[in-house]
């Protein structure tokens, strides 16, 4: 049977299942829900071996507190016959493993008042499916399983499929806690490395460009994040009695801040730039074809001009360079009306976005160590880091990304683009320390879907050739 005929004879199954999760509000940040994350857990345990697994389990997080994991595993039988024993093994090297990641928690839903159906009762409408957590990440996460079920059931347990594509080694691991910045998962993956061990690890997590223009995730920016503090005097002072003759801390704070950056949008840190890698002129080539309209991106955002770091476009700056940001700046008199106020302190906080190769602990104290070198005299300046994560870069000449993009091919009739995303999800780099091997990031949701927000939704045509796609990455991997 094709996948399109299987979907089709199996859809009313498929949206009852699908429904049955994203009626359990699992909302990870609110306590009134642990129960729902443990229901949430069980659920995903039950479909797991209903599509095919083997085994399954929930696990618990190794945090206290931590909500469960649940692994799921299928291991075809090998068919290759070995040259010692001349006979079957039930696992050999010949079967690629693959680890499937996803994440059953969702964010909150309020406001209430803003959604047009109940958050927690999927409705269909306009070729939608509407619910909280329809894309993020139970509807992607959903593709990845049905894509599964149909190869268990019809490609690896038919002979004369299997003669053609090898079967995969197949385990999930799904978490509870990614909306809350995955506390338990770097744990996780360090106790349990062995039982994660795998060739490819794949991750519907992500979004395309557009329906229209399919496009697979091959680069997340990293992050670093501190905050400053700027102390002066021993109190605030009268401008009048004090103004010009003590430095003022916001004054300098804001001295300092402004030399970060210089007039061509480069980063003035020392050897920032040192592991920053260049742009390969294939994606930068690809950069090129996405469709992108610079006037009206500045009226979207009411800005008369772009500025960023010279030599790259706005699609460049925003996922394939680094950044720095003041995030947000106070001190002194704030409230109604004037206060004639020398303030005893400043206060910062500031971010950098980090692209592959650069090590955010490394930026961290070369940073730091900045702030303390251009400091005038007359203050003192505590830098605190206060978090970050590595970037991640998956090589287009990878085999299992040409698989995946031999899977959007047949699922949308036209090649994807590579495209980077300018955020940052740092789990994606501690897979590759932890496990040693790439994550393909084969994402299937659109920017109407409304992730995070009221009304979230998933286009499901969009959701069937996400099926269809992963199912090619299967055929595409092993043979």
């Amino acid at each position: 049977m094709e996948i399109k005929e299987y979907i089709a004879q199996n859809r009313e199954r498929f949206m009852e299942e699908w429904g049955s999760l994203l009626r359990i509000p699992s909302v990870s940040c609110e306590q009134e829900h642990k129960p729902d994350m443990l229901r949430c857990a069980e659920r995903w345990k039950e479909l797991l071996l209903a599509a095919g697994c083997q085994h399954a389990e929930v696990m618990p997080a190794p945090t206290k507190d931590g909500n469960p994991f649940v692994f799921a595993e299928y291991q075809p039988t090998c068919n290759h016959q070995h040259a010692v024993t001349n006979t079957q093994s039930p696992t050999c090297n010949h079967q690629p493993t693959v680890l499937v990641y996803a994440h059953y928690d969702v964010m909150p839903v309020a406001p209430l008042e803003l959604w047009q159906s109940d958050p927690w009762e999927p409705t269909i409408r306009d070729g939608r499916l509407y619910a909280r957590g329809a894309d993020d990440d139970k509807g992607q996460a959903m593709i990845q399983a049905k894509a599964f079920e149909y190869m268990v059931r019809y490609i690896w347990s038919n002979p004369e499929m299997a003669a053609k594509y090898r079967a995969c080694h197949v385990k999930f691991i799904f978490e509870g806690e990614e909306e809350i910045g995955s506390p338990s998962l770097a744990a996780f993956i360090e106790q349990h490395k062995d039982l994660l061990k795998c060739d490819v690890i794949l991750v519907s997590d992500t979004s395309m460009i557009g329906k229209q223009t399919p496009s697979l995730t091959v680069g997340l920016r990293g992050l670093a994040y501190w905050q400053i503090e700027v102390d002066g005097p021993n109190r605030d002072l009268h401008s009048g009695h004090f103004g010009g003759a003590v430095r003022n801390p916001i004054n300098a704070l804001t001295q300092m801040l402004a030399q970060v950056v210089d007039e061509r949008g480069k980063i003035t840190i020392p050897h920032f730039y040192d592991d920053v890698l260049p742009i390969p002129d294939e994606e930068r080539k690809m950069i090129a074809q996405i469709p992108f309209d610079l006037e009206a991106y500045k009226r979207a955002i009411d800005v008369d001009e772009v500025f960023g770091e010279e030599g790259y476009s706005t699609l460049e700056r925003n996922s394939c360079r680094p950044s720095f940001d003041i995030c947000g700046i106070w001190g002194g008199y704030t409230g109604e009306g004037s206060k004639t106020v020398l303030p005893s302190k400043a206060f910062a906080k500031v971010s950098c976005r980090l692209v592959a190769n650069q090590d955010h602990e490394k930026i961290s104290r070369e940073f730091a160590e900045y702030m303390q070198a251009i400091a005038p005299s007359g203050v003192r300046v505590k830098v605190t880091p206060m978090h970050g994560g590595q970037g991640y870069l998956c090589p287009i000449d990878l085999p299992a990304y040409k698989a995946a993009e031999r899977g959007f091919e047949v699922a949308f009739g036209k090649r994807p683009l590579a495209a980077r995303r300018g955020g940052s999800i740092p789990i994606i780099a501690e897979f590759e320390r932890v496990l040693g091997v790439k994550t393909i990031l084969m994402g299937f949701g659109l920017e109407q879907n409304a992730i995070h927000s009221p009304n979230e939704s998933m286009d499901l045509e969009v959701w069937e050739k996400g099926i269809i796609a992963v199912t090619e990455f299967y055929k595409e991997l092993a043979k």
